[in-house]
């Protein structure tokens, strides 16, 4: 989790340059005050009252291990920044999958190397809300990241494996299969289904994802899970449809 390999942007304004390498580092996964310092390069005293006030402004969040990683407040504002429209067109979608399905139900889109949560049919007050609407966690790991990925083109493909949890092997099955399940790193506990949402032939808009405890999650998903999650995409890829400029999530990538 080096973070020597390429000259860091600065702006000279001392504080910021501190915050946005300790940003750079948790951007590559989750990293505890240890580590923090070893690949900053700054003092554990300055490291530990910069990251507690990152994490007091939701830039910084930690995890069920008291890790570090990325803040919910950065997904917010990338949610806002763009002024998702899909996100808003999910509310009712979301909404009927759960009351189908019994299970969490929400919408993620990539922005760059994260995966946000842009939609939930989860109350974003309830304290069992382990991915509220704006998380952001890296596009490295679980369901949700590997759909989002899975029909990318080569060169960002490329690039997401290099930091990847899983593999293309994995990428290829979920292209033959439609989906992905398994253990979300964004409800630490979870298992959770997903599938694409997509128009036409391109890379997917967002992966559309139902979450519940191992003991509630089928052994066969996409039999009891598929038909009314692929129901819910196409709903959704129809929104796509009726939204210019919403077909690739890659445009997203340098903002």
């Amino acid at each position: 989790m080096s973070t020597a390999a390429r000259p860091r942007p600065m702006c000279g304004v001392g504080v910021l340059d501190k915050a946005s390498v300790l940003l750079e580092i948790v951007e590559k996964g989750p990293a505890t005050l240890v580590e923090l310092v070893a690949h900053s390069g700054l003092s554990r005293p300055t490291t530990y009252r910069i990251a507690i006030a990152m994490d007091r402004l939701g830039l910084l969040t930690r995890d069920l291990r008291g890790r570090f990683v990325l803040g919910p407040r950065l997904g917010t504002l990338a949610v806002e920044a763009r002024h998702d429209r899909l996100a808003a067109a999910a509310g009712p979608v979301l909404a009927e999958l759960h009351a189908d399905t019994g299970l969490d139900a929400r919408l993620y889109r990539r922005r760059g190397g994260l995966q946000v949560c842009v939609a939930s049919s989860v109350d974003g007050t309830a304290v069992a809300d382990a991915a509220p609407v704006g998380a952001a966690r890296p596009a490295s790991a679980g369901p949700a990241a590997q759909v989002l990925y899975a029909w990318e083109e080569p060169e960002e493909l490329y690039k997401a494996l290099l930091r990847a949890r899983f593999s293309a092997v994995h990428l290829s099955g979920v292209r033959r299969r439609g989906w992905a399940y398994g253990p979300d790193p964004m409800a630490p506990g979870a298992i959770s289904y997903a599938v694409p949402v997509r128009s036409g032939a391109g890379p997917s808009a967002a992966a559309l994802v139902l979450t519940g405890r191992a003991a509630r999650m089928p052994t066969t998903p996409d039999r009891l899970l598929g038909s009314s999650a692929a129901d819910a995409a196409a709903s959704l890829a129809e929104a796509l449809l009726r939204v210019p400029g919403e077909l690739h999530p890659a445009e997203y990538a340098g903002s």
